[in-house]
């Protein structure tokens, strides 16, 4: 059961990307030239995206990926490009209007706008969320990983904003700026409570691989979560 504090985040973050940071999202995660501090994100981003998508088959023919937060749809493309069936969702319809428009011809990707946690979906041999859980208290990342498990086979690989003196420095900064130019807040999270509040609440799963990655300005925390 999701609860408010989740459809709170949910819907801070569709308002964000849909009426402020939709051409600034298209243009960070394109191939066009980009500030100094945009440049490492977009690095990172890349870095990230790849480790997630080492963790997938090779060969994905005949398997049902959910891209959960696909953005701009860079990972849903790949993952169909090894023979995924791909739902690519996303709460911002903007972003994902980007996604369809720069998908290659011919690629046969459900891009849907709305909650990833609906069960309409369906079930799903390997689920991939990144960078879309960032914004969530603990609570409600552990509750959105439990949902998620219930219906995957296979897989469910989530990053998570690991709770390190450095980030928490960059987004005390980050405070100093006006409330009208700041993303919804990325909430940081302590990497072994994390882990221990997943294990309590899906007993039947283990955790699997996971990397940490620091980019200057970005820092991600990638975790697999085995389900079968």
């Amino acid at each position: 059961m999701t609860t408010a504090t989740y459809h709170r985040f949910r819907g801070n973050l569709e308002t964000y990307f849909d009426r402020t940071a939709a051409k600034a999202w298209e243009q960070l995660t394109s191939d066009a030239p980009v500030s100094g501090i945009r440049a490492t994100v977009r690095a990172g981003r890349t870095e990230m995206r790849n480790t997630l998508l080492s963790w997938l088959p090779a060969d994905m023919r005949g398997l049902r990926l959910l891209d959960a937060g696909c953005g701009t749809g860079a990972l849903a493309v790949e993952a169909t490009q090894r023979g995924a069936n791909v739902v690519a969702i996303d709460v911002a319809g903007s972003l994902v209007a980007i996604a369809r428009d720069r998908a290659p011809a011919g690629l046969d990707i459900d891009w849907r706008v709305g909650d990833m946690l609906d069960p309409a979906l369906g079930s799903f041999d390997h689920v991939v969320a990144m960078d879309s859980l960032i914004h969530y208290q603990p609570g409600d990342i552990v509750g959105a990983v439990a949902r998620l498990a219930q219906h995957t086979r296979g897989s469910v690989v989530l990053t998570f904003a690991p709770r390190t003196a450095l980030l928490m420095a960059m987004l005390g900064m980050g405070r100093l700026f006006p409330r009208a130019d700041k993303s919804p807040a990325i909430l940081p999270v302590r990497d072994q409570h994390l882990r221990h509040l997943i294990s309590a609440a899906i007993p039947h799963a283990k955790i699997g691989r996971d990397r940490r990655i620091s980019a200057s300005f970005y820092t991600s925390h990638a975790l697999e979560v085995v389900t079968r």
